[in-house]
């Protein structure tokens, strides 16, 4: 049974019924027991129990029962309709990125109060647990080089229950590496020199996506990470590129987007994948497809041009489950 027939029979028996006055319409509390959502879904225990080992309806576990928040399974509910491509709101979590950043507030100008689209810069895996709490739409990913993310970037995925929901789109290339004080790299220079006591680093959180190329970068040199000299600490790669910008630091991880926007000189290490991951019903949502048109529209390739380091080739595919 889906979500489709559920909400069919929403308008079953048991609500008409109540609805004329005939059964009384019992309030439900704002959190239901597996009984109380039942009725309220009009199906029984055991297909509850189903849902929520398939991670498909908002539960929590709280002293050894199941407690259902009435305001989720209507959410649950609506988002579900329709595919959610009636859904006025649309939430973004996970990587940077100047580009997608800059798109998002176009879109956001177009629609007006109509609907909501934002986007809150976490980290990959932050991301991915706010997608997985329902707490995010989308969440933008990045882990490692271009030519493995077609196996890196759905292993990701799969540690979550509800992968079998999500799907991977991708948005474009990037040119990553590191963000630099300008002037302090020329052309004789070497990446162990930048891991001298004298150079200072901005270092990121766990779970973030430049973490994962930091480990590219040493392991292919034969540098140790902990060698760095870390003075500060940032949230996302343009967080980072701005403490550089304000004297803070020397050094960052990020792509050269981020340090066209700031300024700021680039060193190029490789290619990485800039893919989002959703539940299918959002690659259709109105929404969404609002946004895949920002990022093609002539607007924004100009700016992709000035910032540099991006490749649109596969903007919009659907690159897994192939």
């Amino acid at each position: 049974m889906g979500i489709a027939t559920i909400s069919r029979r929403l308008e079953g028996p048991f609500r008409a019924a109540a609805e004329s006055g005939s059964v009384p319409m019992e309030p439900l509390p704002r959190f239901m027991s597996v009984r109380q959502v039942a009725r309220y879904l009009n199906i029984n225990e055991k297909k509850v129990y189903s849902l929520v080992n398939e991670g498909k309806i908002p539960a929590s576990k709280l002293t050894g029962k199941w407690l259902f928040p009435r305001d989720l399974v209507d959410q649950w509910i609506l988002e579900s309709s329709h595919g959610g491509l009636l859904t006025d709101r649309m939430i973004i979590a996970g990587s940077d990125d100047p580009l997608l950043a800059r798109a998002i507030m176009q879109v956001s100008n177009q629609i007006q109060a109509r609907a909501l689209i934002g986007c809150t810069s976490t980290s990959t895996q932050l991301g991915l647990s706010l997608l997985a709490r329902r707490r995010a739409d989308i969440c933008a990913l990045h882990w490692g080089p271009a030519e493995e993310s077609l196996m890196r970037h759905p292993a990701l995925l799969k540690q979550y229950a509800q992968h079998h929901e999500w799907v991977l789109v991708r948005l474009f290339l990037r040119d990553q590496g590191l963000i630099v004080v300008p002037g302090m790299w020329t052309a004789e220079s070497d990446i162990s020199d930048l891991f001298s006591s004298e150079v200072r680093w901005v270092m990121r959180q766990e779970g973030a996506g430049s973490n994962r190329f930091l480990q590219e970068i040493t392991t292919r040199h034969g540098l140790n990470p902990a060698a760095r000299r870390v003075t500060c600490q940032a949230l996302s790669e343009r967080d980072g590129a701005s403490m550089i910008a304000m004297g803070q630091a020397d050094v960052a991880l990020g792509v050269r987007a981020t340090a066209a926007e700031f300024g700021l000189d680039f060193i190029p290490i490789g290619a990485e994948a800039f893919d989002l991951a959703m539940p299918r019903g959002i690659f259709f949502r109105t929404l969404f497809q609002k946004l895949l048109e920002q990022l093609r529209a002539p607007e924004c390739q100009r700016l992709a041009q000035m910032l540099g380091g991006y490749d649109f080739k596969e903007l919009g595919k659907l690159v897994w489950p192939t």
